[in-house]
C-alpha cells in the first residue's frame, strides 16, 4: 500500500483557499473498500497523474484500487481548494456512494429540494422542478450541494492509501514516447511510467503534447463572481430565511447576467455564483474581484439579491473561456491520455465540470482493471475515449445552451422562454398534485393551467424539466457503461490484441536474431 509523501491537510495556501470542514474526513474508508468486484489488473502499471484536482484524485483512487501503482505530481506546495460551492449530481453521487462516501456526504452536504428559476427584477417564479428525494426515486441517487474544499478532502482521503502524492513538483516537459514516457520536473528530476494521465486542467500542458499543438480558447463574454455568505445573518432576516429553511437552487435570470444561489455545509453557508459581462478579468479561480463592482453589476436585481450582496465582504472573479471538443484524448504513442478539464472543460451553466472528470476516472479505472498485456493498453484507452468523448461533448453543448437561455434580454425571446418554463412549472405542479404530494405555496401561486399528463419537457427552456435530458445526464452509471463496453466490444478487441502480440512474440522467439541472443 502506498502513501502520501507529505502529510496532506487542506491547509490554506492563500487567502482564497478554504479549510475543509472537520466532518469532511474519510480516513479508513478506502482501506475497507472493494471496487470492480474485487478485480485487480493482472498487469499492474506504473501510472503518473499530473494534477491533484478532483479528477486527478478520483483517477488515483480508481486506478489504485484496480491494482496499479499511482503517483500524483502537483505543482502547488500544499493542498487547497477555493472557497466555493459545487454541485454533486446523481451521476456523480452514485459513484461517491459506491466509493464509501455516502455517510460523509449526508453529514456535510445539502440536498436541494428543487430548482427555482426567477425573474431578476421582481423575483417572480417562472420555472420550478422538484428535486429532493425525487432524484433518488427517478435517477437512483441523490443530488447534493457541497463545499469544494470538503469535496476535495474526501477524495484526497480515499486516494491516499492507494497512491503517492508529490507536492511542489512542477512538470516542465513531457517525452510521450513509449514504452516508458517521461516527465521532467522543475527540479531537474526525471520520472518515468507506463502511462501518464493529464489531469492538469483547462490550461493543460499535457493536452498540447497529445495534440501536437496549442488549442485556442474562445471568450464567452462572461465572467463569474463567487462568494459565500454565513447563513446566520440570512436566518435573522424574514425575507432571506426561506432560502435556508427550504433549501433550493435558486436562479435569477436577467439580461446578460444571472445569479445562482444554494446552501452548503449542512445549511451553515450560502453559495453565490454571479455571471456577468466580462470587463477584463482573467481565467483564474483565485483572482480577486471588487465587491463594490459586484453590487453595482446587479443593482437592478430584486431587493432580496441586494440584501444578499450587501453581506458579501469580498469576492473571487473568474473569466469564462470556452473550448470546443478536441479530436483525440490519446497521444499516438498510446502512453499519454487526458482526463477532465484538460480534454473537455465545461462552462458552469449546467454544473457538470467535476462530474464529467469523476466519470472519466471511474471509466478509466474500471477498464484498466482488466489489463493483462501491454498490447491491450491502446485498445482500452480507445474504449475509454469512445465511451466518454460523445457524452462530454453533449454536456458541453448543453452548458452553452443554458448561457443563452439565462441571459436573454427583456423582450419577445425572453417572454417565450418564460412561457416555456411556466408550462413546465404547471405540469410539475399537476404531476405532484395527482400523486397527492403538496408543493410550496409560492409554486401553487405561480402555476397556471397544466398542459396535460403527457408533458415530457422535451426542449423546454428549463433544461431540468426535460425528462429525456435528465435521464441521460443523471441516470448515467460510469461503471455500468464500462462493463457494457467490455461485454460488447472490449473483451473481443483486447483478446484480438493479445493474440496478435503473442503471435509476434512466438515469431520473434523463433527468429535467428532471437536465437543468437540466447
Amino acid at each position: 500500500m502506498l502513501s502520501f509523501v507529505f502529510t496532506c491537510q487542506s491547509t490554506a495556501i492563500s487567502d482564497h483557499y478554504a479549510e475543509a470542514d472537520s466532518g469532511a474526513r474519510a480516513i479508513g474508508v478506502s482501506e475497507n473498500l472493494t471496487l470492480f468486484s474485487g478485480r485487480k489488473a493482472p498487469l499492474p502499471l506504473d501510472v503518473i497523474i499530473i494534477g491533484c484536482g478532483l479528477g486527478g484524485l478520483a483517477a488515483a483512487h480508481t486506478l489504485g484500487h484496480a491494482g496499479h501503482r499511482v503517483t500524483i505530481v502537483e505543482s502547488a506546495p500544499a493542498i487547497g481548494e477555493i472557497g466555493a460551492g459545487i454541485q454533486v449530481t446523481p451521476n456523480v453521487s452514485r459513484l461517491l456512494i459506491r466509493w464509501g462516501l455516502g455517510p460523509h456526504l449526508k453529514k456535510i452536504a445539502v440536498k436541494p429540494e428543487a430548482i427555482a428559476l426567477r425573474r431578476y427584477k421582481t423575483g417572480e417564479l417562472v420555472g420550478w422542478t422538484k428535486w429532493g428525494d425525487t432524484m433518488e426515486t427517478e435517477h437512483g441517487s441523490p443530488y447534493f450541494h457541497i463545499h469544494r474544499a470538503d469535496f476535495h478532502q474526501l477524495l484526497l482521503d480515499i486516494a491516499a492509501p492507494v497512491s503517492t502524492l508529490r507536492l511542489n513538483s512542477t512538470v516542465t516537459s513531457i517525452d510521450p514516447a513509449g514504452p516508458r514516457p517521461r516527465i521532467t520536473l522543475a527540479s531537474g528530476e526525471v520520472l518515468s511510467a507506463d502511462l501518464i494521465i493529464g489531469a492538469d486542467g483547462v490550461k493543460s500542458m499535457v493536452r498540447e503534447i497529445v495534440l501536437g499543438e496549442p488549442t485556442k480558447a474562445t471568450a464567452t463574454g462572461d465572467a463569474a463572481y463567487r462568494a459565500i455568505i454565513p447563513t446566520e445573518a440570512m436566518l435573522a432576516d424574514p425575507e432571506l430565511r426561506p432560502f435556508v429553511d427550504n433549501p433550493e437552487m435558486t436562479g435569477w435570470m436577467g439580461p446578460r447576467r444571472h445569479i445562482m444561489g444554494y446552501c452548503i455545509r449542512a445549511k451553515r453557508e450560502y453559495n453565490l455564483v454571479m455571471l456577468h459581462p466580462d470587463d477584463g478579468s482573467v481565467e483564474s479561480w483565485t483572482a480577486e474581484g471588487s465587491a463594490e463592482k459586484m453590487r453595482a453589476d446587479f443593482d437592478d436585481y430584486e431587493p432580496r439579491i441586494k440584501k444578499l450582496l450587501s453581506m458579501v465582504p469580498s469576492t473571487l472573479k473568474w473569466k469564462l473561456m470556452d473550448r470546443k471538443p478536441i479530436a483525440t484524448w490519446i497521444h499516438h504513442a498510446g502512453r499519454v491520455v487526458l482526463l477532465g478539464d484538460s480534454c473537455h472543460p465545461m462552462l458552469p451553466y449546467r454544473a457538470q465540470g467535476a462530474a464529467m472528470a469523476i466519470e472519466d476516472a471511474a471509466v478509466l479505472g474500471n477498464l484498466l482493471s482488466r489489463l493483462t498485456h501491454p498490447a491491450q493498453l491502446m485498445p482500452i484507452l480507445r474504449g475509454y475515449e469512445a465511451l466518454r468523448h460523445a457524452r462530454t461533448a453533449a454536456t458541453q453543448a448543453s452548458s452553452r445552451l443554458n448561457q443563452h437561455i439565462f441571459h436573454l434580454p427583456d423582450g419577445p425571446a425572453q417572454a417565450a422562454r418564460d412561457a416555456s418554463m411556466r408550462a413546465a412549472l404547471a405540469a410539475e405542479r399537476a404531476k405532484w398534485a395527482a400523486r397527492g404530494v403538496g408543493v410550496p405555496d409560492y409554486v401553487d401561486a405561480a402555476a397556471g393551467e397544466a398542459v396535460g399528463p403527457e408533458f415530457s419537457g422535451e426542449g423546454n427552456s428549463n433544461q431540468w424539466a426535460d425528462q429525456r435530458k435528465n435521464r441521460e445526464q443523471f441516470g448515467y452509471d460510469a461503471d455500468e457503461e464500462a462493463e457494457r463496453w467490455w461485454r460488447e466490444k472490449g473483451e473481443r478487441t483486447c483478446g484480438h490484441a493479445l493474440a496478435q502480440a503473442q503471435a509476434q512474440e512466438l515469431e520473434s522467439a523463433g527468429s535467428p536474431a532471437f536465437a543468437a541472443r540466447l
